[in-house]
């Protein structure tokens, strides 16, 4: 039976959950905010069936794509509204067009992360932008299962270890699935993210109701939008934004509401500071048993960053989805889809530009500091412990100042210098 020791053998894709026959199987939050599996010992019947569902038992071999592309959606529109380069929209409609089914994040009525299914194309809308948070699966492999078994075909999208545990959950190849993973660079703590988005709109009300004719309270302020890579300042600046539904009162009974809008940028952003310092990961993000395209998926996408300097004409700062085609029915479906691919590139070239899709995230020095100050307040403890140590920040200095001077010999200079 599951029975976790170490946190980082667990993923928290819930396969073991949907899997077992006798439902005793329920997950619990620790105090970091991660979910993990406990096991009703009084109607476990001892099967084995969620050790042989568990991606971090069966590790599957790395495996290299049949292709690697830069590609963007043509129409303009939806290629600002999602993340990269908008390639999965495209996608969705495909299989929607035909009558099928899409699975993948979207926020529920809290602005949690949770998965779910679209039918329409309406529905599906929901899935577009990257979400930092961990989701929480729900029943999304049985009921993948049950449109299968329905002859519906299924876009199945979600993390790397999402779409492993969702093979493994079948136990069997449907022609009419389609998986669909990204380049991971780790789920944050859904805790976290609930905390931090508790005392976000508490500030924003306190900083606002100074301008009301009588103070507002904070559970009257409504979030009507969250995005966590708007690209009101292009795609590779892009900002956390987010617009809340703040009732003004007017001097007689009648009231109105007011929308304010909120940005900042990935380096103002508390939140993404800690994200991007891997400081609230779940702790198997930090020992990915499904890097190097180990999930099974058919395609895999993500941000082709740095793609402005192998491909400098190509980038307008809109975005640039990397496309990694994993399988023949990948590759169809990708070629259906309507992308416009811009450039075929090298697998190498990709892990040295996006190295998340084959190393893990390295365990932050503040990570056990940022958890243990718990009692104060959220933006200061991810702000604070965000910090790089004073030596990676005195030696970014100086090789900012080096490399003034000396341009690219300066950086060699320093990194010669800290390795002795």
């Amino acid at each position: 039976m599951i029975n976790i020791q170490n946190k980082q053998d667990c993923t928290s894709c819930r396969a073991c959950v949907q899997r077992c026959p006798k439902q005793c199987i329920s997950m619990h939050e620790d105090e970091e905010g991660f979910s993990y599996p406990r096991v009703n010992l009084d109607d476990c019947i001892d099967c084995g069936l969620c050790e042989k569902v568990c991606p971090v038992i069966h590790v599957s071999e790395a495996r290299k794509p049949a292709d690697v592309l830069a590609a963007v959606n043509p129409n303009e529109g939806e290629r600002l509204r999602s993340s990269s380069g908008g390639i999965f929209i495209l996608l969705c409609r495909q299989v929607i067009s035909r009558g099928g089914v899409v699975f993948g994040a979207r926020f529920d009525e809290h602005w949690q992360v949770a998965h779910g299914y679209a039918e329409t194309m309406e529905e599906a809308e929901a899935f577009l932008g990257s979400k930092y948070v961990q989701s929480n699966i729900g029943e999304s492999y049985r009921q993948t299962e049950a449109f299968l078994k329905e002859g519906r075909e299924v876009l199945f999208s979600g993390t790397p270890c999402q779409v492993a545990g969702l093979r493994l959950f079948l136990r069997k190849e449907y022609a009419n699935l389609l998986c669909v993973d990204f380049i991971c660079h780790g789920a944050p703590s859904p805790g976290v993210w609930r905390e931090y988005l508790k005392e976000y709109v508490a500030r924003q009300c306190d900083r606002q109701k100074y301008s009301f004719a009588s103070p507002c309270k904070n559970d009257e302020i409504g979030v009507s939008r969250i995005s966590f890579r708007d690209k009101e300042q292009g795609w590779q600046k892009f900002s956390f934004a987010l617009s809340l539904s703040v009732p003004e009162r007017a001097r007689r009974k009648n009231s109105v509401s007011r929308s304010i809008h909120l940005s900042e940028t990935l380096h103002e952003n508390a939140f993404m500071q800690g994200f991007l310092r891997d400081l609230y990961l779940r702790p198997s993000c930090h020992a990915c048993p499904v890097k190097e395209l180990r999930s099974g998926s058919d395609l895999t996408l993500g941000d082709y960053w740095g793609i402005g300097s192998v491909l400098p004409e190509a980038d307008d700062d809109k975005g640039m989805s990397a496309v990694t085609v994993n399988t023949e029915k990948g590759r169809d479906a990708f070629a259906a889809c309507g992308a416009e691919v811009v450039s075929h590139r090298s697998y190498e070239e990709l892990r040295r530009l996006n190295p998340a899709i084959a190393v893990s995230a390295r365990v932050p020095v503040n990570r056990e500091k940022f958890f243990a100050s718990k009692g104060k307040d959220i933006i200061w403890r991810m702000r604070h412990y965000s910090r790089r140590p004073l030596r990676q920040r005195m030696s970014a200095r100086v090789r900012g100042f080096l490399s003034m001077l000396l341009g690219r010999k300066g950086k060699d200079i320093v990194k010669r210098l800290l390795k002795t």
